[in-house]
């Protein structure tokens, strides 16, 4: 564990009674956080709590309703970014911001290049660049293209790039989301090394295990409230979850064992390109019945993503067929798909799962808005679409502050999620309802307690099968790198 590099005496950030109000919607609701020097703290709370709006104040992306931000006990207006920075403060998003054909090198000092005379001195550059990878153990190859490297190097980079701008304080959104749990090991070891090298790090997270392995202290925030900060050795992981939801958990998933029925998901040497032209699925086959729960278990950039998206319609592939109960769906419509059984709870929300600009009611009628009782005659009927925007709103916890007529744009990326799964939830999509489910996750823990089978994708390809109950962690991590035991 950190704790013994904490400075108790030297609170490096505090957010005072921070409140946030996006219109009539309160984000954050008089929150408080202090961290001190050399501490790991994690920040946690269920999707939409508020723990990432409360982290984008602090690196002034958000500005506050009310309340005082505070570093190294001097009062600070996070106007923007610039000057978060100023101030010590380094950000790495759970989505990297890098430029993918540059180098490790050219990422890193972009914006900040050192010069000779009129010219880019790339070659002081680079030497910095790995002056600082050495010392804190973030072992990169300062040539690499940022193309070519694996997401667990790419966020590498992206904590390179905040302490080569002199970052003392590091906030890490979502750290874990994308990597195998060996490259977990390898990050938490890298978080050590930077706290007690005197670095302080907040970790915006929802895994209570990586909590346990890695911070010193935990604030819990729940529907956008302060619950408490506690000392992470003195609370189990039930401790913490019952704190996150407001009620006791458990950590079993209840999924009776049912026999599952005929092909209904049937991907047959399926190939594709990605965005640079460059095929990424090669020759991929899978099958998924019906009442069965298929998990693609495999690091990001690997094809599951494209996979995906020539499944539901919104990518062209090059050769194969993708047969839904018998009907070849392949490079049809998005609506095509929907209309013989496809539907898709997409891991780009924003991007592929919302119009933004609609209000919540109409966002949740999106696929049905032809049909009875939201049209008639083909003009949308309100009433029925309010009474079904308000029925979802309670069976599914959204929180759309006081109007279903809110756009989907402004809520909190939790409540945007839970739109999208209260829309397609209706079209019945569950296992135990006999239906087929095709699950991509980059979360181990999550597709091996829900899966009835997993199938690791690895180069564009399925490189196993296995039944869920049988995963084990490291063989599957040793798997998704592209090792360990195949069958």
């Amino acid at each position: 564990m950190a704790k013994q590099y904490v400075d108790m005496n030297t609170p490096v950030i505090e957010m005072r009674n921070i409140v946030k109000k996006f219109g009539d919607f309160t984000a954050n609701d008089g929150i408080n956080l202090t961290v001190h020097k050399g501490e790991i703290h994690a920040i946690l709370g269920e999707n939409g709590a508020g723990k990432s709006t409360l982290m984008n104040q602090l690196y002034g992306l958000l500005k506050p309703t009310s309340g005082d931000i505070l570093v190294n006990g001097k009062k600070i207006e996070m106007n923007n970014p610039r000057d978060a920075i100023a101030a010590g403060i380094g950000m790495v998003h759970q989505h990297f911001m890098l430029v993918q054909p540059f180098t490790v090198t050219e990422n890193i000092v972009l914006g900040t290049e050192p010069t000779k005379g009129v010219k880019l001195d790339m070659a002081t550059a680079r030497k910095n660049v790995v002056e600082i990878s050495e010392r804190y153990g973030l072992s990169i190859d300062p040539d690499a293209k940022i193309e070519d490297i694996s997401v667990g190097m790419q966020q590498r980079v992206e904590i390179l790039k905040a302490l080569y701008r002199g970052a003392d304080i590091l906030i890490l959104d979502e750290p874990t989301s994308s990597l195998t749990p060996q490259e977990i090991v390898e990050l938490i070891d890298i978080m050590h090394n930077l706290v007690k090298d005197g670095k302080s790090i907040i970790i915006i997270t929802h895994k209570l295990k990586e909590i346990k392995e890695s911070a010193d202290f935990c604030t819990i925030i729940r529907l956008g409230r302060y619950i408490g900060t506690v000392d992470v050795e003195t609370v189990t992981e039930s401790d913490l979850a019952s704190m996150m939801v407001g009620r006791n958990v458990t950590f079993k998933v209840d999924k009776p064992e049912q026999e599952p029925g005929e092909v209904v998901l049937d991907v047959q040497d399926l190939h594709c390109l990605d965005y640079r032209g460059i095929e990424i699925v090669r020759g991929l086959d899978l099958q998924v019945r019906r009442g069965e729960i298929v998990g693609i278990a495999g690091i990001d950039g690997n094809g599951q993503t494209e996979l995906v998206e020539v499944i539901t319609g919104l990518r062209k592939g090059t050769s194969g067929k993708v047969l839904v109960n018998g009907v070849d769906v392949f490079n049809k419509s998005p609506n095509f798909g929907f209309k013989h059984g496809v539907s898709s709870i997409p891991a780009d929300r924003q991007k592929h799962g919302l119009v933004l600009d609609f209000s919540i009611e109409d966002n949740l009628i999106l696929q049905n808005y032809g049909k009875d009782p939201f049209s008639e005659k083909n003009i949308l009927q309100r009433d029925p679409i309010f009474a079904h925007a308000t029925q979802s709103i309670e069976k599914y916890d959204i929180r759309p502050g006081n109007s279903e007529k809110r756009p989907a744009g402004t809520l909190s990326g939790g409540n945007q999620q839970k739109v999208i799964i209260a829309r397609e939830v209706q079209n019945d999509k569950e296992r135990n309802k006999g239906k087929a489910v095709l699950l991509v996750s980059f979360e181990l823990d999550e597709i091996m307690s829900l899966s009835d089978i997993i199938d690791v994708i690895f180069d564009g390809k399925i490189v196993a099968s296995l039944p869920g109950k049988d995963a084990n962690e490291n063989e599957l991590g040793l798997m998704m790198a592209g090792g360990g035991k195949k069958e």
